[in-house]
């Protein structure tokens, strides 16, 4: 599936080609540690190159890779390694390879782990894989609808589903997928969700508070304006605080561009 983010097209579904970006380094922290926004630094030996573009999946990657402190270098679109040309891939000065968002998020964070002076339980680890799954193989097809050609043409945010109504009673207890705080599970579960309202301007999904609050948490996050851009992250903000109730930064509720 293809995605395009054109921000002063709010709510139009674009399945164009993807505008190339200017390739560029993001420097990180070169230790394991915690940082004061939540985030952690690990740092892979590896350089990682990444092939993609704003307005598409990557970003998710970027994020991804930046809450856990990994560098990552764009690369030049005119020599991307996908097998089917699209966009995110990444790959390693190791010889790896790996497309797919989702995939590419797991390869980052195992590997981080794996060189982490603490690391994570079988457990977390185990949590967060699946997460990861459940992001690609679940929850994509919920919040964009494709046709037989998979362009996207509309989302099922607009209805009721049983799985968010889930995810909704799990986000009650807590404020992260898992109960010990954010993890690249989140990363790719809330790049999902987040995408409908860029994509979807007059999307109302206040009959899931305890997602909206989530999706803004994560969108808050600075780490999230890294990747995505600070327009981004505060028309995202403005856009969720207009699917609260009164006292949670309800209102007139706004779509994501104030149109």
């Amino acid at each position: 599936m293809k995605l395009t983010i054109l921000p002063a097209l709010a709510g139009i579904v674009s399945v164009s080609a993807f505008a190339p970006s200017m390739p560029r380094d993001i420097p990180s922290s070169m230790s394991a540690r915690n940082n004061k926004d939540g985030s952690t630094s690990s740092s892979l030996a590896m350089k990682l190159t990444l092939y993609g573009s704003q307005g598409s999946r990557s970003p998710l990657v970027n994020w991804g890779a930046y809450e856990i402190g990994e560098s990552i270098t764009m690369g030049d679109l005119s020599q991307n390694p996908h097998p089917f040309g699209q966009i995110p891939c990444l790959t390693d000065d190791n010889g790896v390879r790996v497309f797919e968002s989702g995939a590419i998020l797991q390869y980052i964070y195992s590997n981080s782990m794996e060189e982490s002076v603490t690391g994570d339980s079988a457990s977390r680890k185990a949590a967060i894989a699946s997460w990861i799954s459940w992001a690609n193989a679940s929850l994509d097809p919920i919040c964009f609808l494709e046709t037989p050609e998979g362009k996207v043409y509309d989302t099922g945010l607009k209805k009721p589903n049983r799985r968010i109504d889930v995810l909704d009673q799990i986000l009650s207890n807590q404020d992260y997928l898992l109960p010990d705080g954010f993890s690249t599970a989140d990363v790719a579960v809330a790049s999902y969700l987040l995408y409908v309202p860029q994509f979807f301007g007059s999307i109302d999904l206040s009959r899931w508070p305890n997602v909206v609050r989530y999706m803004k948490r994560c969108a808050e996050r600075p780490k999230y304006a890294e990747a995505f851009g600070a327009g981004v992250q505060q028309s995202l903000v403005g856009a969720l605080d207009g699917m609260m109730g009164d006292g949670e930064g309800g209102g007139k509720k706004k779509n994501m561009f104030g149109f």
